[in-house]
């Protein structure tokens, strides 16, 4: 299989996505499933494509998302396993159910990554790095904080991943301190 390069997908990111907001999500989403293929032995590339092009048609075809993307990404050579993954990160919508690792990972990245954003955004530091996963955790419990988190969703996918959820949520901040001047979350720390 031969993947379409992360230039290229950041390209196509970029052309369609204009919003910071969500390009800074979709960085994240990127770090943390990266993150997460070096630890389980499997594809960095594949899976860091799958994190960066989860939501890049989300602009502008919000009540066809993914399937409008995916029908972009087909046209352009991406392998079936990032469709599917991508297909899979919204259920609710596609009917596609996580299967794969790459899967799973995907869908427990994405919503953790935007509870990770919110919590640091409101420290004084502004930063990812001084956040620790308790804070997360406390956060998560008040739901009129970053209400748009779907908590329960956040629980399963991490279950679904087989990993612990204080220990995911710790996984994916560190792996957003590698990236934090892109995500506008280094802070003043």
């Amino acid at each position: 299989m031969t993947l379409p390069s992360r230039d290229d997908a950041l390209a196509l990111m970029h052309q369609h996505v204009r919003g910071e907001s969500l390009r800074r999500h979709m960085y994240a989403v990127e770090a943390a499933c990266r993150a997460y293929a070096r630890r389980f032995g499997e594809d960095e590339e594949l899976y860091g494509l799958a994190g960066l092009l989860h939501d890049f048609d989300y602009e502008e075809y919000p009540d066809e998302h993914p399937l409008r993307g995916v029908e972009m990404l087909r046209e352009r050579g991406y392998p079936g396993e990032l469709l599917h993954a991508v297909l899979a990160h919204y259920a609710a919508r596609t009917g596609v159910h996580p299967e794969s690792r790459l899967d799973r990972t995907l869908h427990a990245c994405d919503e953790i990554t935007g509870l990770v954003t919110a919590a640091a955004l409101v420290r004084p530091s502004r930063s990812v790095m001084d956040l620790e996963a308790r804070s997360v955790l406390k956060k998560m419990k008040d739901r009129q904080f970053a209400a748009g988190v779907d908590r329960d969703d956040v629980v399963r996918a991490a279950a679904g991943l087989g990993v612990d959820l204080a220990d995911h949520v710790a996984f994916v901040i560190d792996a957003m301190r590698g990236v934090a001047p892109r995500l506008g979350l280094a802070g003043t720390v």
